[in-house]
């Protein structure tokens, strides 16, 4: 599985002082993250939102990506066209595939206030984008003649919510979608807010036989913002199964709250880890997994945050690195076993095959993925004990076999020993305190 990252935080270009730059800003970074094994970037919104700070949540103009003198700039927050164009040039020549992030729940910003005729209230929703693409009044927003009644999804706030049963909304939906991908050869959608709307658009513009410029047939990656627990993912996800014949995935935000109470509460119960109430957990395939990204404001992860990479770059799902942790709180930790860069190669190097839990006790839990072809197995280790290493012995899959540690942190980093697996599979295998090790067999 590859390596995604969110290529932002909540306001990222206002304070990096780069308003309006941060397009080129992220392409000076694609050569190192290439290098250190990322391989998708999921980017922010990119149309005109309704005022020139925005992060691009309320979206006004579709098809202005920073072009036209409008809602008090030219450029978005993130920079123009031609500097988004380049950068997903830049991406793809280091390997890196761009995923867009696709606000069609709502829009903000509007030229006028309307009343609607259908139930005589006052609202923003006459749009008339400079664009000239996309303009649209009361009927393209619920209530419409299309759809009198909200029959799915939830509201927004306050703000006016596109009816997609609306031809022209449709259509303008899918010109939209293939801009995305044919035009500015991105790769994928990340859809916000999927709470918001019919399962079935998804599919629809999941399913359209997009065209690359050379011609080829594209079907892009899709995963879906489905903030709830997991049941109710689990049957967004069963929607999504019938409106589409290729994988949906959704973030895992079920694993995400766990991860954040084993970063913060030094006495969480590990065995908590394997009840089986997370997306990885019961669909791996269709679970993107992190452990913080920009909508978790007031909710950060504030304590031993590398407990949390440590579990998704291991375990099952596509996990999702953020921006904000990787550089800001300097994260990464190049050359040394200590950060994500470490985690992210041992990712590509041995999380592969099924992944089966060897131990769980309140302080301790022990994982392993049973290896494939391409990628040789590793024992993970999270010891939640404050004070001392802590370890324990357990069977792998691998007999006579040398373990080394290719990845490890805590609250002492001092180098941990190899292990070796007896004729039957067992060794003891320990971490530092509030830490984590990765070891690796060794197939000499």
């Amino acid at each position: 599985m590859a390596v995604m990252m969110q290529a932002f935080y909540w306001d990222a270009p206002l304070k990096e002082n780069r308003r309006g730059e941060w397009w080129n800003f992220v392409a000076e970074k694609v050569p190192q993250l290439a290098a250190s094994g990322i391989n998708s970037l999921w980017l922010p919104p990119f149309s005109k939102a309704a005022n020139p700070n925005s992060n691009g949540y309320d979206p006004y103009d579709y098809f202005d990506l920073g072009d036209f003198d409008q809602k008090g700039s030219v450029k978005t927050l993130y920079g123009n066209r031609q500097e988004l164009v380049k950068l997903v040039q830049v991406m793809h020549e280091h390997h890196i595939r761009a995923i867009a992030d696709m606000v069609i729940n709502h829009n903000s910003g509007a030229d006028e206030e309307e009343t609607n005729p259908l139930d005589g209230k006052k609202r923003w929703t006459k749009f008339d984008p400079k664009s000239g693409k996309f303009p649209r009044d009361w009927n393209c927003f619920h209530p419409s003649r299309y759809e009198r009644r909200m029959i799915e999804g939830e509201r927004f706030g306050g703000f006016a919510h596109l009816c997609h049963r609306n031809p022209r909304v449709y259509e303008a939906m899918f010109e939209y979608s293939r801009m995305v991908i044919e035009d500015l050869d991105c790769d994928g959608f990340r859809f916000d807010f999927a709470k918001g709307f019919g399962a079935w658009i998804i599919g629809l513009l999941a399913k359209y036989q997009y065209q690359k410029k050379d011609g080829r047939e594209f079907t892009p990656f899709v995963v879906g913002e489905y903030w709830s627990g997991p049941e109710d993912i689990d049957g967004w996800l069963d929607r999504m199964r019938e409106v589409t014949d290729h994988q949906i995935a959704a973030f895992d935000f079920p694993l995400r709250y766990k991860l954040k109470d084993v970063c913060d509460e030094p006495n969480y119960d590990l065995r908590n880890l394997t009840d089986g109430e997370s997306v990885s957990a019961g669909r791996p395939f269709n679970a993107v997994t992190f452990t913080e990204n920009h909508d978790m404001a007031g909710n950060e992860v504030v304590n031993d945050k590398m407990l949390g990479y440590s579990f998704i770059l291991t375990g099952d799902g596509y996990p999702c690195v953020f921006w904000w942790d990787y550089f800001n709180c300097e994260l990464a930790r190049p050359g040394t076993p200590n950060g994500i860069d470490a985690l992210i190669d041992a990712h590509h190097r041995y999380a592969g095959g099924e992944s089966s839990v060897l131990h769980a006790d309140p302080d301790l839990y022990l994982m392993q993925r049973g290896g494939t072809e391409a990628q040789g197995g590793l024992v993970y280790v999270l010891n939640n004990l404050g004070n001392q290493w802590s370890g324990t012995s357990v069977k792998t899959k691998w007999a006579n076999r040398r373990f080394q540690p290719v990845a490890w942190d805590g609250h002492d980093t001092a180098h941990p020993d190899e292990r070796t697996t007896d004729a039957g599979g067992n060794a003891e295998f320990p971490a530092p305190p509030r830490g984590y090790c990765v070891y690796a067999p060794v197939f000499e």
